[in-house]
């Protein structure tokens, strides 16, 4: 069975990121020496080519087949071409190989330790039930839609039991596997669960291409991308495919653009404008809680200097262009296609006739004035935990006394998974270390402002999260109704801080945390009967740990952070 995974491994890695690399390679091909922009343009391309497989499948079949062999040969004649010559920089191939080494890592380590304790002839029932849970079904939707539209495509009303119309969720991870499925059909399920925790790790390629972008040294950006890794975030949502770690990665390859010092460079350029609308636009297309990572990277990117409004125009085209389609079929294809909407923003769970501007105004005339500030306030109270996570945190401490260590893990892990600022653990003391050595901090400025900055866009992001979720039992503010992208910029500054102030004592407590949260993940509390431990798979796993973290923490030769003066196309 650890040959069958192996096999689907590599197949997917090969077909998710044949369209990026080769747009990567293209574009250094043409002059473009600067690695985070390179890596934007990949993941940019790569998500783009998944929604034209989507909209070509919806057309047609038969469209859509062809699109994928058309995909699948273009790219590897783009590579070709782009690699002939040698007039691609050794060092500018060598940095895009490292964050596709890392992708491809983390995905190993994820599905060995997934299946660590068997599993794969029952792929989706493990995944709601081995690191949290037992977890709903919304890690089956992007499959079942997947296989509606590759068989009937725009014919007919695909509705999944619940009842979930294909128009309530963007079809961004349903693109990227409609693109794969006449390449990869055999195993379905299990097929389909490897497919989807490659498009999930893919947040690895995004944070790496912010970390260079912000240029950070070689271990904050190791102990970074190692803490994330390991992390209940990457590790429970990773495994249980559902369709939200995919748009963060779009969401970080932005504020790679954004936030950093490209971005002086960057607003006066058109092309760059049409680069950023995209990234936000697909990543709106992966799941519509990206919102709340879009929100505060606009805001802190105004504040960092104004682009013209040539620009914004560019932008504000490319968002269109990739969002305009959706939103045409969510009303005339398969309407409302705003359930998911109403959830969030009104508390309303039950399916009905009304409008989301409607639903909106009723749920807050119902709640009034003193009910709406009440439930804005539990919002918040969510984010930190609250009554909730203490009283869990001392059930797990009561069954650990007892003995019990599985009820305990069980305790810890609902914490990790409901509340967002508990999720991050023993990290969550980086800020108030930052604040006693904050003058030890100028000492090292990039991983100060940094963190600092990281901060900045969390702050942001969960004051919009908040204030725009209703906040009621049905619609508060809940981790997994968040933008990801929070939660991994969250860990990311709390790491540089540290690095910032105490930067040895950093590395040992970065790695303690990293342990005590990978050692909370091992042991499979909710086993599916018939199932045991797996020696090569618990091997497996650690070999990609290592790997990983070997990789990660590699020094690497510098690679140009400005264009070359003849980047006109050539050859």
């Amino acid at each position: 069975m650890q040959g069958e995974l192996l096999l689907l491994l590599a197949l997917h890695l090969g077909l998710t990121a044949l369209p990026g690399v080769a747009a990567s390679l293209f574009a250094a091909r043409l002059g473009e020496e600067r690695l985070p922009l390179l890596l934007a343009v990949g993941l940019a391309a790569s998500a783009a080519s998944a929604m034209l497989a989507f909209w070509c499948y919806y057309a047609d079949r038969t469209v859509g087949e062809t699109f994928t062999y058309l995909l699948l040969f273009g790219s590897v004649f783009l590579t070709g071409w782009s690699l002939h010559g040698g007039r691609i920089g050794r060092a500018t191939l060598r940095g895009l190989a490292t964050p596709l080494g890392l992708w491809a890592l983390g995905s190993a380590f994820l599905v060995f330790l997934g299946f660590l304790h068997g599993g794969t002839s029952e792929p989706l029932q493990t995944a709601a039930t081995r690191f949290s849970g037992p977890l709903p079904s919304d890690n089956v939707l992007p499959g079942y839609f997947t296989e509606w539209f590759y068989a009937h495509g725009h014919h007919g009303h695909p509705v999944f039991p619940g009842p979930w119309l294909a128009s309530d969720r963007p079809p961004l991870q349903v693109g990227y596997l409609l693109a794969q499925r006449p390449l990869a059909s055999f195993g379905p399920e299990l097929n389909y669960q490897v497919a989807s925790v490659v498009l999930q790790q893919l947040w690895i390629v995004g944070l790496w291409t912010l970390l260079l972008a912000v240029r950070l040294g070689r271990v904050t950006r190791g102990l970074v991308m190692l803490t994330v890794l390991v992390s209940d975030l990457a590790i429970v949502n990773g495994f249980f495919v559902w369709p939200k770690l995919l748009p963060a990665a779009l969401l970080l390859a932005a504020a790679a653009l954004l936030l950093t010092p490209l971005w002086g460079e960057l607003r006066r350029s058109p092309w760059a404008g049409a680069l950023i609308g995209a990234l936000l636009g697909l990543a709106m297309m992966g799941h519509g809680s990206s919102v709340f990572g879009v929100i505060p990277l606009a805001i802190v990117a105004a504040v960092r200097g104004l682009p013209s409004w040539r620009w914004l125009g560019v932008a504000a085209l490319a968002l269109v262009v990739v969002m305009a389609p959706w939103s045409a079929y969510q009303k005339y294809g398969e309407p409302p296609g705003n359930r998911l909407l109403k959830w969030s923003l009104a508390g309303v769970v039950e399916v009905d006739q009304r409008g989301t501007v409607e639903t909106i105004a009723d749920s807050y005339r119902e709640a009034g004035l003193g009910g709406t500030l009440h439930n804005k306030a539990e919002n918040f109270v969510t984010m930190a935990g609250g009554g909730p996570a203490w009283e869990a945190l001392k059930r797990g401490v009561d069954s650990a006394g007892e003995g019990d260590w599985s009820q305990a893990v069980r305790e810890m892990r609902v914490i990790f998974f409901y509340d967002f600022f508990p999720s991050l653990g023993l990290l969550l003391l980086a800020p108030l270390l930052m604040l006693a050595g904050r003058r030890r901090g100028r000492e090292r400025p990039h991983d100060w402002s940094f963190a600092l900055l990281c901060f900045a866009v969390v702050a942001i992001g969960c004051l919009a999260w908040g204030l725009l979720s209703f906040g009621n039992l049905a619609a508060r503010t809940v981790v997994h109704v968040c933008s990801y992208a929070l939660p991994i910029l969250a860990f990311a500054g709390c790491v540089a801080g540290l690095r910032a102030v105490f930067p040895r004592f950093a590395v040992w407590y970065v790695g303690i945390a990293a342990a005590l949260m990978l050692a909370l993940y091992v042991p499979a509390v909710e086993p599916l009967p018939g199932t045991a431990y797996s020696p090569w798979a618990g091997l497996l796993a650690a070999a990609a740990l290592v790997g990983f973290g070997a990789l990660a923490f590699r020094d690497e030769a510098e690679v140009p952070t400005a264009p070359r003066r003849s980047a006109a196309p050539r050859g």
